[in-house]
């Protein structure tokens, strides 16, 4: 048995432009998630500030990019900034339908040019025990990758035990398909695309998909179904396809 459904999202909104920095999307982006209507949205390459942006577009919203998209439908957002710059900055963020009980933004930089974190947040879901989610968006560098994934899992390990509900979702940038093993064995994690032929789903780029970058992997819940969102209108708002699942806690 499992307990009602839960839908999450990640995506990779490329800061709120097309794909090769064409068009400034941001409102198309709220419209497109308001119809998806998930639960849990995890986010990378959120623009929390661009004072360029802000002073060449008219329409470039006045909040904080995660507080806008958030605005009047998830009551709950967290943001976490990697890389800071003269005139702003970007990062990491999770918006919620429900509260955020405790959100930490976790640096686990490995190279200085390459300002990473993992924002983590502890949400309470309205039936059964808190779980806790994290948001990635790992290094382009494989070795890194492996350091930051250790990070992760020995950042949870202190901070969720053995068997709290985990949701870690974002853009892993695992062209090689190798961060999933530590993962899967070090935090009992399951990536929900991966139940059927061992492969996460292709996500990158989001016209057409070749590549497999992003991921969900869950602890504590079963999968019902999952979707990549690719094609029109998602590959006109970002270079990388959003993924959904829709999820359903395990009876213990």
């Amino acid at each position: 048995m499992s307990k009602p459904a839960l839908h999450v999202t990640t995506f990779n909104i490329h800061k709120g432009f097309s794909q090769f920095n064409r068009r400034m999307m941001v409102h198309e982006l709220r419209e497109r998630l308001r119809r998806l209507n998930p639960d849990i949205v995890f986010l990378q390459e959120v623009q929390g500030l661009h004072l360029g942006h802000a002073e060449n577009h008219d329409d470039w919203p006045d909040a904080p990019q995660h507080e806008f998209l958030a605005e009047d439908v998830w009551h709950a957002s967290a943001y976490g900034h990697n890389m800071v710059y003269d005139h702003g900055h970007h990062g990491n963020a999770i918006l919620s339908r429900f509260p955020i009980l405790h959100a930490h933004n976790q640096d686990v930089t490995h190279l200085q040019f390459e300002k990473r974190g993992l924002l983590h947040c502890r949400i309470a879901l309205p039936d059964g025990p808190a779980a806790h989610c994290v948001c990635v968006h790992l290094s382009l560098f494989g070795y890194s990758r492996r350091r930051q994934m250790t990070a992760l899992a020995d950042y949870l390990e202190r901070q969720a035990g053995d068997d709290a509900p985990l949701i870690i979702a974002g853009d892993f940038n695992d062209w090689s398909n190798r961060a999933g093993q530590q993962l899967t064995q070090r935090l009992g994690l399951t990536e929900v695309f991966s139940r059927h032929d061992g492969a996460p789903c292709r996500s990158f780029p989001a016209a057409l998909p070749m590549f497999r970058l992003d991921r969900i992997y869950v602890r504590g819940f079963a999968v019902h179904r999952t979707e990549v969102h690719h094609g029109q209108p998602w590959s006109a708002i970002s270079d990388h396809a959003a993924l959904s699942a829709h999820l359903a806690r395990h009876d213990r």
